[in-house]
């Protein structure tokens, strides 16, 4: 029998190949909530023997998704961003995350500005996960001990993405937080 880790990554790709858009993006949600109340998995991935930092754990060479584990030691509060033309399904494994979503005001055209109003702040918690669709701003602040599992559209770290910075009303080109 296959393990929950790769039934998620089957169901996943079967997802995203049939379905190219948010549908597809909501089935990879729900299998990643799915995941995320295995306790083999949350244990083995992102339990109290986890090394701290970021791993990719699974590429998909079909679909171009990415899985990756987030185990941090210390709590952090980041700042607004997005995930360039990638999505990003967050789904929490200890602890917990604040979602803050952002709108963006002006209409991009001035280079290097922003101006950001904050639309809604969510609670991830064990076991729950939330969808971010391409575009989509947001920011996260999480407790020291937190866990989490990410899954994107593609490589972060191979595409341009935006962090926007409040206080300047600032927008800057970068990759992966």
């Amino acid at each position: 029998m296959a393990s929950a880790f790769d039934q998620f990554c089957e169901a996943s790709r079967e997802a995203l190949s049939t379905h190219n858009g948010p549908e597809g993006r909501r089935l990879v949600q729900q299998h990643l909530e799915t995941l995320l109340n295995d306790p083999d998995f949350v244990a083995a991935e992102c339990g109290p023997d986890a090394e701290p930092g970021i791993r990719t754990i699974y590429r998909d060479k079909e679909t171009g998704f990415n899985v990756l584990v987030h185990v941090y030691e210390g709590g952090k509060k980041g700042p607004p961003h997005d995930h360039g033309r990638s999505w990003a399904v967050y789904g929490q494994a200890a602890e917990w995350t604040d979602m803050t979503t952002w709108k963006r005001n002006d209409d991009g055209d001035d280079a290097g500005f922003a101006d950001l109003e904050e639309v809604e702040t969510f609670r991830l918690t064990p076991g729950k996960a939330g969808t971010f669709e391409i575009g989509d701003i947001h920011s996260i602040h999480f407790p020291d001990g937190a866990r989490f599992v990410r899954v994107t559209g593609t490589d972060l770290d191979a595409i341009p993405t935006n962090r926007f910075n409040l206080e300047e009303k600032s927008v800057n080109v970068g990759s992966r937080l």
